[in-house]
């Protein structure tokens, strides 16, 4: 299994689960267990308390949908990742998963710049033992964990590179990837580490819904078929964030809610230090809307995007709505077919 593959199951997924790649999420509030809502994942019984983002995606509305075909007639290479994940697993990301529970937890290692492990938990309908099978014939070995077998995928060297006198040294190696069925119809996928504590947090434990600010959070964000919530600051100093993002006023949490069908919409939101930097954050974000609205210039497809772009919020909390209209996407379709036709033959 190549690192490729690795970094598609969880990044594509949790890419997926947010819905539109925005690259940042929120934090959740919760309650116990036992006080789960019908609208709640049942998932986040496996998601530990620390989790510094989740997110979530209805797999198959998002997948059946117009904008997903149209991305997928622009982006035809996006599907090779697919493929190679379901030639080694046995997993058809498409047609067998039903929705998907991503999540981080930050690194605190002492001098580690990465910004955590993940992990996906898929539900849906899946061959175990053709899975199992697929994926020791790639070489991963199983292991047994009290009563769960973990799949563990072998990791292998990087390319080699000379150091300073010109000795190759072994590249590193990449992070240990295992999978597990937590229960029928349930996949993990990730860090091994988390999946062996998602294994614990099924006969007990403190888990996300016992942390009531991230289980608010989530219950203010069900309401798309896509949605991510987050704690900015447990990943930002890990974390390689954009530079522009390091002069905002200062975040904690935040949310984002996204409906996919033929088009995207939805919101974000962000919750500032206080509510003097709330105010800060909402001049910032006034400016950038005004700098976007004078560039829409006269193409009526920006401008009705730069006009949906709607700015809210009280005290020290920051809402951002948006609506991506079709006329958009008819743009960036044709700018796909223009750019397949100037591709050389083979």
């Amino acid at each position: 299994m190549t690192s490729k593959t690795r970094y598609f199951v969880i990044l594509s997924l949790s890419i997926m689960a947010v819905g539109v790649g925005t690259g940042l999420t929120a934090y959740y509030v919760g309650f116990p267990a036992a006080a789960i809502s019908d609208s709640t994942p049942d998932e986040l019984r496996y998601v530990s308390s620390t989790a510094a983002i989740v997110a979530f995606a209805d797999v198959q509305k998002v997948m059946s949908s117009e904008l997903r075909q149209r991305l997928r007639r622009t982006l035809p290479a996006q599907e090779n990742g697919q493929q190679e994940f379901q030639n080694l697993t046995g997993i058809n990301i498409e047609t067998d998963i039903t929705h998907v529970v991503a999540f981080i937890e930050p690194n605190t290692a002492p001098g580690s710049n990465l910004p955590g492990a993940g992990m996906v938990l898929a539900s849906g309908l899946f061959d175990e033992v053709k899975i199992e099978s697929l994926m020791r014939e790639h070489g991963a070995t199983v292991e047994q964990y009290k009563d769960k077998r973990l799949i563990v995928a072998v990791p292998k060297l990087g390319p080699q590179t000379p150091d300073a006198n010109g000795v190759p040294v072994p590249g590193r190696n990449a992070p240990e990837l295992a999978l597990a069925f937590l229960k029928p119809g349930l996949v993990g996928v990730g860090s091994a580490s988390l999946i062996r504590q998602a294994v614990d947090l099924q006969t007990g434990g403190e888990n996300i819904t016992s942390n009531a600010d991230v289980m608010n959070l989530i219950r203010s964000s069900d309401s798309g078929n896509a949605w991510a919530v987050g704690r900015l600051d447990a990943i930002q100093s890990a974390a390689k964030l954009p530079p522009a993002l390091s002069h905002l006023p200062a975040i904690t949490w935040f949310s984002v809610t996204g409906h996919i069908n033929d088009t995207i919409s939805g919101a974000v939101r962000a919750e500032a230090r206080d509510e003097e930097s709330a105010k800060n954050l909402r001049d910032v974000v006034n400016g950038f809307l005004a700098l976007a609205r004078l560039q829409a210039g006269s193409k009526p497809e920006f401008q009705a995007f730069t006009q949906s772009l709607q700015l809210s919020g009280t005290g020290k909390t920051v809402e951002l709505s948006f609506s991506v209209p079709p006329a958009l996407f008819d743009l960036i379709e044709a700018a796909g077919n223009q750019a397949r036709k100037r591709e050389p033959a083979h």
